[in-house]
């Protein structure tokens, strides 16, 4: 019921910001609020077309883009340098992602004010804001590699 609720609330937001919302808009919201992993577009897109054959590409291009621009959906970085979507975090939280399944799992992390306050020390940085991913294997891929 939860996703529901959050997938109401974001069509709502995209509707009020302009965008017409179709059963294909619909059907990607569904997905990226009840995903529980950092999505690659590819993978958004496959599953959207599992419920709607006729869905493009680009709906799912336009609508991350207008989902981000709504401060909704955030950008997971790899370090391979390509970009994985999911829901935005609530508050101040940080990621942990699993290498393997892309599993995400929000956590806390409001102690890091005496890291930042030592960086800015060292470099004349005024730290502004941060982003903070930490990368494994989640405890399903972990007993699976062990198998």
């Amino acid at each position: 019921m939860q996703n529901q609720t959050l997938a109401s609330q974001w069509l709502l937001s995209l509707q009020k910001s302009g965008c017409r919302i179709t059963s294909a808009r619909n059907i990607i919201v569904e997905e990226l609020t009840c995903a529980q992993r950092a999505l690659e577009p590819a993978d958004l897109y496959a599953l959207c077309r599992k419920k709607d054959p006729h869905l493009g590409l680009v709906t799912v291009y336009r609508t991350l883009e207008q989902l981000e621009s709504l401060g909704l959906i955030q950008r997971v970085h790899r370090s391979d340098g390509c970009h994985m979507i999911m829901r935005k975090n609530d508050g101040h939280e940080h990621l942990l992602i699993c290498t393997s399944c892309g599993k995400t799992v929000s956590f806390q992390g409001d102690h890091l004010e005496l890291l930042f306050d030592r960086v800015a020390l060292e470099t004349g940085f005024s730290v502004e804001d941060h982003m903070l991913q930490l990368f494994g294997l989640c405890p399903e891929c972990r007993a699976n590699a062990q198998e």
